[in-house]
Formats: structure tokens, C-alpha cells, sequence
């Protein structure tokens, strides 16, 4: 799985950090507050995929995310104050609440010290990004963003976001690498697909989050693992023998 790859390529939102559910809940808060409506964690992060996958090609595909919530929940904002209200939130769960996934760190630091290149491809947007290296003390404390990566691309470095696979292929760009000499981690179902778009190996890391596309992530990933522990337990068989 790793032992002839040069660069791992990991998600941020559900794969590294345990985002997932706290976006399920910031939505949850934005649309209660403005929307005066009841609604479950579940069928928030559903819908939300759905919506910025359909919207990829637009110019911010989270604006009309904002737009369509706007219509749905009967908002009276503007799909703009909509987005501004939805940043305010969320800065203040990402500097409190995000954390990584248990043994994520371990594991990073592990590959870093056996040589790997390691690099960010997220939909996250610069500013939590941001967040993640300058105020969230979880984050800081177990493994520094810039420490442990090389490059980190964020949505706002691309014009298309996964599915396409354009943030990989300016990964291979900027490191001077071929598709065959990468691996990339992800969750999620579009993740996987930008990862079989740009014919790069794979490995899906469970998140229940995803479990509604479990049997396509299965079948379009080359590597499946529970948890970081496992896969780290597996890369250790291979590169210890």
C-alpha cells in the first residue's frame, strides 16, 4: 500500500479531523436561528453534500448553498447575510470544538518521520484553515498544520472542488510527482471519486457520517480501515518487517 509511495494526501473535514458533525451542527444552529425550523443532524449533512456537489462548478458553490437554504427554510436574509451569519458560527465552533480523530496525530507524525511527503486536498475553506493553525489549541497542541504538511490546498487554491480532481493534480505539479507514487485518505464518496479521477490509490477511513454511500466508498477504494490505529498497525507491517 505505501512502501514504494513518496506523498500521502489526506482530507481534512471527516477524514483528519472529526469536522463532520460539528458542520451538521453549525448548519443545525444557522438554520434554527434564521429559519425558525426543527431538523436532524442526519438529514443536515445529506442534504448539504448533495447541494455543494451539485453546485461545484458555480463560483462559490457556498453561497448558493446559502441560497438554497434561504429558499427551503423561508429565510429572510439574504443568501450574503446568510453565508456572513454562517462564518460567524462556525469560527466559533472550529477554534473550540474541532479536534482530530483519534490517533490522526500519531499517525502523521509517524509518516513524517519515516520520510513521506504529506499534503492537504480540502474543500475546507481558507479561513478554517486559518483557524486550525493559529487558534485551535487541540490542533495545536497534538500536530501543527505547517509542521506536519508540506503543501496544504484549501477550496479557495481551485476553481473546480471535489469531485474533480483538480486539487490533485496541482499536488503532483508542485511536488514533481507521479499518480502512481501518491496515496490518498479520505471518508467520503466525492473524495474518493476525485481520487479515482486523478488514478490515485486510495484508502477510505470509516466515518459514520458517510455510511449512507459505504457500499460505493468500498467498491471504488482500494483500502478500507475503522480507525487511524488500523491503518497505522497496517503501515507499520509493511514498512517493519
Amino acid at each position: 500500500m505505501i512502501k514504494n509511495k513518496k506523498v500521502i494526501i489526506f482530507d481534512m473535514d471527516g477524514t483528519l479531523i472529526d469536522s463532520i458533525g460539528i458542520w451538521n451542527d453549525i448548519d443545525k444552529e444557522l438554520i434554527e436561528t434564521l429559519g425558525n425550523t426543527k431538523i436532524d443532524n442526519v438529514n443536515i449533512g445529506k442534504q448539504r453534500d448533495t447541494k455543494l456537489k451539485e453546485y461545484r462548478k458555480c463560483d462559490d458553490a457556498y453561497l448558493e448553498y446559502c441560497g438554497f437554504l434561504k429558499e427551503k427554510y423561508n429565510m429572510k436574509n439574504t443568501k450574503e447575510e446568510i453565508k456572513q451569519l454562517r462564518y460567524e458560527i462556525a469560527n466559533k465552533y472550529l477554534k473550540e470544538k474541532i479536534d482530530y480523530k483519534p490517533n490522526a496525530d500519531t499517525l502523521l507524525k509517524y509518516l513524517k518521520q519515516k520520510g513521506y511527503i504529506l499534503a492537504i486536498a480540502t474543500t475546507t475553506n481558507e479561513n478554517a484553515i486559518e483557524i486550525y493553525k493559529n487558534f485551535n489549541k487541540n490542533i495545536i497542541k497534538k500536530a501543527k498544520l505547517e509542521d506536519v504538511f508540506s503543501v496544504i490546498y484549501s477550496k479557495n487554491d481551485v476553481a473546480k472542488i471535489k469531485p474533480d480532481a483538480e486539487v490533485h493534480y496541482k499536488i503532483l505539479e508542485k511536488l514533481n510527482v507521479k499518480p502512481e507514487e501518491c496515496l490518498i485518505v479520505e471518508d467520503s464518496l466525492v473524495g474518493i471519486e476525485a481520487a479515482n479521477n486523478a488514478n490515485i490509490e486510495v484508502v477510505a477511513i470509516y466515518d459514520k457520517y458517510s455510511d449512507c454511500d459505504r457500499e460505493e466508498i468500498n467498491k471504488l477504494s482500494q483500502y478500507q480501515f475503522a480507525n487511524f490505529s488500523e491503518m497505522l498497525n497496517y503501515i507499520k507491517s509493511e514498512l517493519e518487517k
